[in-house]
């Protein structure tokens, strides 16, 4: 059983809100643990009939035993609630009593569903098409939980507690859905339980629920390292003839994504007003990425642009007003799987390995400063693209190079000499 450290109901008025006959409200100040809400009473009387003291009707005045009668079963009322509350094991709050003694809804009655209406209605104006469908399918699996786990369809929010959530993240982790091969993997576990979090954090601050259910509840996300292509892959993937029209158009649209970094989304959204002339007199991308509605600004490097041009006079860009004609996402990463496997590359490309070859093997080994490659990323922190700062073997040979040069003067005339050794060594063994 929960207890309280304090409790009380007292009464009160505000001389400063009386009306021209001198009447004021009668005000009821609840506390719990030395916190207090006030509610006013329908029940007014003469600020000069009222004793500060007592925090009642004066007894000698007429109507002071009808009054003060009321007053004690306001507090009575309230009171047999607090009991009830603390009989239940409740976390007990002034505002929780207030709604009970008001007959509103109070985080017992209010369910998860009701709250996911809400979110989906308030977020659907804020978040994009896909994140909502990401929201969607987190959804899906806590309705499969519930059937499975708790043999409900339903649960009020304020029993979503520190158990409810290890138990889905358990369930998440065991379940196979049937359109994958295996079950999903810790981070995609993580995002889940971050969706859910969002939508109870969201009950919380509406006072839906009393207490923060991930409070003690720790993420933990295991650090994933998306592929990029090598300079080597990417001569590859642009030289190689496909035969297939469809390919070689998925094949443009991820090279484009090489060459500027844009996810597929933005590639698709592109349109004329987004090119525009830099103080460089060089075409530049000027957006706002769709995921975050942060502005970029690109320049349009020389096989970007080449792509462009090849499609300046495709009837479907014209009609859509886009620089590319458009396409759905759903087939993309399979066409690029498809297009991996003829040509040889034996890693999964997918517009993320794009976005972190323009990162990596476009930008940052050819020492674009990271400041410059997080602006033209969209990204709000530096710490989101030192995500993409890959150290590669050539760029550590090279920096080592510039250092030995530095701090070793005759290296050079030592790697020529044994260069000529080699060369020397050689012709004697041919």
């Amino acid at each position: 059983m929960k207890t309280s450290q304090s409790f009380g109901v007292n009464f009160t008025i505000k001389k400063q809100k009386a009306n021209k006959d001198g009447k004021t409200s009668v005000y009821v100040g609840i506390m719990v643990n030395k916190e207090k809400t006030m509610l006013a009473l329908k029940q007014q009387v003469v600020v000069e009939d009222w004793d500060f003291g007592r925090g009642s009707l004066k007894v000698k005045v007429p109507e002071a035993e009808k009054t003060n009668a009321y007053l004690e079963q306001v507090k009575f009322t309230i009171t047999t609630y607090y009991q009830q509350l603390q009989m239940a094991g409740k976390d007990i709050t002034p505002q929780l009593l207030k709604a009970y003694f008001l007959g509103e809804e109070t985080d017992e009655s209010y369910m998860l569903s009701k709250l996911i209406d809400y979110h989906r209605e308030t977020a659907s104006a804020a978040l994009t098409h896909s994140t909502l469908k990401h929201y969607e399918v987190t959804v899906r699996y806590l309705e499969k939980f519930l059937k499975a786990k708790r043999n409900a369809t339903d649960i009020r929010i304020c029993d979503i507690d520190y158990k409810f959530i290890i138990d889905f993240e358990t369930f998440l982790r065991s379940h196979k859905p049937a359109d994958h091969y295996q079950p999903i993997n810790n981070n995609g576990v993580m995002k889940h339980l971050i969706r859910l979090r969002k939508m109870t954090t969201l009950a919380f601050k509406l006072q839906w629920i009393t207490k923060d259910p991930f409070k003690s509840y720790k993420f933990r996300y295991k650090k994933v390292e998306t592929a990029f292509l090598s300079t080597n892959e990417l001569k590859l993937l642009e030289n190689y003839e496909l035969a297939s029209d469809t390919l070689k158009v998925i094949r443009d649209y991820f090279l484009f994504a090489c060459y500027t970094g844009l996810s597929f989304v933005d590639l698709m959204n592109l349109h004329e007003g987004n090119i525009v002339r830099g103080e460089d007199g060089e075409k530049w991308l000027k957006l706002f990425r769709q995921k975050s509605n942060e502005p970029t600004n690109i320049p349009v490097l020389s096989p970007a642009l080449a792509i462009m041009n090849k499609y300046k006079d495709n009837p479907r860009s014209i009609t859509l007003g886009k620089i590319f004609p458009t396409i759905t996402n759903q087939k993309v990463n399979v066409y690029l799987k498809e297009i991996a496997k003829i040509i040889g590359i034996k890693k999964k490309l997918t517009f993320g390995v794009a976005r972190h070859t323009f990162a990596t093997t476009i930008t940052l080994a050819n020492n674009v400063p990271i400041e410059t490659v997080s602006k033209m990323m969209g990204h709000t922190k530096i710490a989101t693209t030192q995500i993409y700062a890959r150290v590669l073997l050539k760029k550590i040979s090279e920096d080592m190079h510039v250092l030995r040069e530095k701090l070793e003067p005759d290296a050079p005339k030592r790697k020529a000499n044994r260069k000529a050794n080699t060369n020397s060594n050689l012709k004697r063994v041919s």
